[in-house]
């Protein structure tokens, strides 16, 4: 193995049944909903706070704030970025037990790395843990 491979984030195999998980939410996409104070894009170091979606919210609920990527596939059909509706859609065909009663939606750009990765990212990760008990994290990015 080279010196390159072992510097990776480490990979834990997923050993549960999947149809007995419970799945939650991340997205870096910038995902909130509508009612929901934007993330702030004026601010040049990155919004670092993180907005909490429930689980029955449904599209039209939900928008992107973010100004760092070409969101308007997302605008069209939030599913791109956040597949809360597919998560449930895999629900009922019993490929995933069950979706989280909330999700964690946050802005991904960020030039307070040092503060993300010590303080923000431990909080949500917290938050996925004890209050969403999720089994599975689907992460994703804008």
């Amino acid at each position: 193995m080279s010196s390159l491979s072992r510097k990776c984030v480490p990979f834990t195999p997923f050993e549960r049944d999947l149809a007995k998980s419970r799945v939650v939410l991340v997205t870096a996409a910038g995902v909130h909903r509508r009612d929901q104070e934007p993330f702030n894009i004026a601010d040049d170091l990155g919004d670092l706070s993180f907005r909490i979606v429930n689980g029955d919210a449904v599209n039209a609920d939900l928008m992107v704030t973010h100004h760092h990527y070409d969101h308007s596939d997302a605008d069209r059909d939030i599913n791109c970025v956040f597949p809360l509706e597919l998560l449930r859609e895999l629900q009922t065909e019993g490929f995933i037990g069950e979706v989280a009663k909330e999700h964690v939606g946050y802005m991904g750009y960020t030039m307070q790395l040092k503060k993300m990765y010590d303080e923000i990212a431990p909080q949500m990760a917290e938050y996925v843990d004890k209050k969403c008990k999720a089994d599975v994290v689907v992460l994703t990015g804008g």
